[in-house]
């Protein structure tokens, strides 16, 4: 196990209702006047929003409101929250909603108190400075509710990128899964898809003896493969989305991660997708995590293999463990088609002929300098291999 830091002062407020005492939460860490940001249509149909503001309201706390985040949360809504948060005189914002709203949310703070360009930390500068950030989440799946770390879409090119600090922790969440009931069972599956991605990138790694952590990761999947197909099959099932909502957040807050090299090689390949083609992260990862690990599966059989009997219950052949973990990963991608994800290219409405163009951006943006990976370093020629595995 590798030397480590780990800091994480997120208050989290878990169960039925709690969003009732959003107000008390920001006024305990010093808000006095909120940007309340949230995305469109759920949070304001299902009375959320309005249930939120009274509660600010009963709290004599001012506030101004920024909507219309949208999945894969772009870069001109960020600008705009971060002119209105001077322009208000704005010292605490509250995110209403998702992974994305939560993610944008993060910029703007960060943006708000910087005299540059808020991209230069999406450009691989780190946050050292930011508006306290407060949450109200409602779609289990980015973990950004408990995590350090922010992914915008630039409009400018249309590529993702993802900034991190320890400034954008949310100084608290609320955890409500009541609040997860009316997502449809495809928004359901891409959740669960994303906790488990966010597991198996730390999984793949190459530091030696980190049995804690592995076993804190599968277990976790291993929550995911009982809870996931009930919360798709049955929205009303609290219990389930109890379980998912609370492992979203222990997968991406790094507490699986400490003490050893990750991965997110299938991270910055997805990005490539869901920028392009707009689709939904978990349903990118969905089609990326199998090509990803069939690809890297021969850089440590035995890694694949541990996983596969561990979690997915399968037979190790000592004489040919590459059956193992090549087992292993087809029974990930079964699951994931299983709960409605879809298992290819055309599944994403991605097209072939924009695999180089993809790759190349995989491997030279985001400050890379021509490869990617943690577990396996994968060049451009690597990369659209593994693209065209999706096909």
């Amino acid at each position: 196990m590798e030397n480590f830091t780990f800091y994480a002062p997120t208050y989290f407020a878990f169960g039925k209702d709690t969003e009732a005492d959003t107000g008390s939460y920001i006024k305990r860490f010093k808000g006095t006047k909120v940007l309340i940001h949230y995305g469109g249509g759920s949070v304001i149909r299902s009375g959320l929003l309005e249930r939120v503001k009274e509660s600010l309201k009963q709290e004599n706390l001012e506030y101004v409101e920024l909507g219309g985040v949208r999945p894969n949360p772009r870069s001109g809504l960020v600008y705009e929250g971060i002119e209105l948060c001077r322009k208000e005189g704005i010292d605490f914002i509250l995110a209403v909603g998702g992974g994305s709203t939560i993610d944008s949310a993060k910029a703007i703070a960060a943006g708000a108190v910087y005299e540059g360009d808020f991209w230069d930390f999406y450009s691989g500068k780190i946050v050292e400075q930011a508006l306290p950030v407060g949450t109200v989440l409602t779609i289990s799946a980015a973990g950004s509710e408990g995590s350090p770390d922010s992914v915008i879409t630039k409009e400018e090119g249309m590529f993702k990128r993802g900034a991190t600090g320890e400034a954008l922790r949310p100084r608290f969440s609320i955890l409500n899964p009541a609040l997860t009931q009316t997502l449809s069972p495809y928004q359901t599956a891409c959740g669960v898809t994303d906790i488990m991605a966010h597991l198996y990138e730390r999984y793949l790694t190459n530091t030696k003896d980190v049995d804690v952590t592995d076993r804190m990761i599968e277990a976790l999947l291993l929550a995911m493969i009982q809870a996931g197909p009930k919360a798709v099959r049955d929205a009303a099932d609290y219990e389930s989305r109890a379980n998912i909502m609370w492992a979203g957040m222990m997968a991406h807050n790094n507490s699986c991660g400490v003490g050893r090299t990750q991965d997110w090689t299938s991270h910055d390949i997805e990005h490539e997708l869901s920028a392009l083609y707009d689709c939904a992260h978990g349903a990118g990862l969905a089609v990326t995590m199998p090509a990803v690990f069939t690809y890297n599966m021969h850089h440590d059989v035995m890694r694949f293999a541990q996983i596969a009997v561990r979690v997915w219950g399968c037979q190790m052949d000592f004489a040919h463990p590459e059956e193992t973990a090549r087992a292993g990963i087809e029974a990930l991608r079964s699951f994931l088609i299983s709960i409605g994800m879809p298992g290819n290219f055309a599944g994403l409405g991605a097209e072939e002929k924009d695999i180089e163009k993809m790759a190349h951006s995989a491997c030279y943006g985001n400050g890379n300098t021509g490869s990617i990976g943690g577990f396996v370093k994968l060049e451009q020629k690597d990369v659209e291999a593994i693209y065209r595995l999706m096909l």
